[in-house]
This record gives C-alpha cells, sequence and structure tokens, in this order.
C-alpha cells in the first residue's frame, strides 16, 4: 500500500459526521445540483459553512464525484445481466479486472468470494448483443475460465448506504 492510499485511509478515519453533515449528505443526494446558497438557506447555516463541510467531505473522500445517473433503457439498452466469471487462477484478476474495464457495456466488476472470483454488471441492446459481449469479449480473455449469466429483469430500487452517526 502506497504512502498517499495510507493518508487517505486515516483521513477518512478522522472525519466524523455532525448532524449538519448528515443534513448536507442528505439534501446532495437529493439532488447534486443543488446550490451551495439554497442548501444554507434550506438547512439555516451559513454558505460559507457549507463550502467548508463538502470541501472537507470531499478532501476525506466520503463526497465522491457528483454525476448524473443515465437511463440504459431510454438509451436503447433492453437488456441487463449479472455474469459471474471463473478465473483460470484467482492470481490473474488484476489482470481480467483490466480487460473487462476495455468493455464498455460492463459498468460494474467487483470481486467475490465463492467459485467465481469476479461479478460484473452489463447492459446490452437485446440478448444476442449480450451473448456477444459474454462469448466474443469476456470468454476471449486468456484468464476467464468460465461465466454464469443471470438475466435481470428490472431494478426494484437503487440507493446509498445509511449515513449513521
Amino acid at each position: 500500500m502506497s504512502y498517499l492510499n495510507i493518508e487517505h485511509l486515516l483521513s477518512m478515519k478522522e472525519y466524523q459526521l455532525d448532524p449538519i453533515d448528515v443534513r448536507i449528505l442528505e439534501e446532495l443526494t437529493l439532488d447534486a445540483k443543488t446550490p451551495y446558497v439554497k442548501l444554507s438557506k434550506k438547512l439555516k447555516v451559513s454558505n460559507t459553512l457549507v463550502h467548508q463541510r463538502i470541501r472537507r467531505m470531499q478532501e476525506s473522500g466520503i463526497l465522491k464525484n457528483a454525476t448524473y445517473k443515465l437511463d440504459p433503457w431510454k438509451l436503447g439498452y433492453q437488456t441487463s445481466a449479472y455474469t459471474q466469471i471463473m478465473l483460470t487462477d484467482s492470481k490473474h484478476h488484476r489482470k481480467v479486472e483490466e480487460s473487462l474495464m476495455k468493455i464498455n457495456e460492463i459498468i460494474e466488476c467487483v470481486n467475490i468470494s465463492g467459485r467465481y472470483a469476479l461479478l460484473v454488471r452489463i447492459y446490452a441492446k437485446n440478448n444476442r448483443h449480450l451473448r456477444d459481449i459474454i462469448y466474443e469479449k469476456i470468454h476471449t480473455i486468456p484468464q476467464v475460465e468460465g461465466t454464469n449469466t443471470t438475466i435481470s429483469f428490472e431494478t426494484a430500487f437503487s440507493r446509498n448506504v445509511p449515513i449513521d452517526l
């Protein structure tokens, strides 16, 4: 682990959320575009305080990039699936992750325990496109031994982790 990673971990542990931080986080997770001045009025605190708290939470790694969520269905991705990936040897997982990152339809990759080493979330235009991604892109990675795919009908809900004090 590099010095920077250790410093980052230490700064994350040192930052303790207080009730104002929690309220700021709750508001920003509803709408990350909320202007700081509007946020300060709603929370009845100074604009400077909001700026300082958000900056500290960004520096500590609690707050990450504010991004827009795209609607896959409206962009033509009618098939969503989770694919478990079995490797020839678990020591190859970083190399495989790098190869998977080059496949644009894979939006998430996590390390898991058990027979399969990796789990990826794939969005495809249709089932044929999904098949092509799995057989022509994933299975062609030399360290991939096999896969197991489950098609997702819909996401019932998705949310952030709870904010506990």
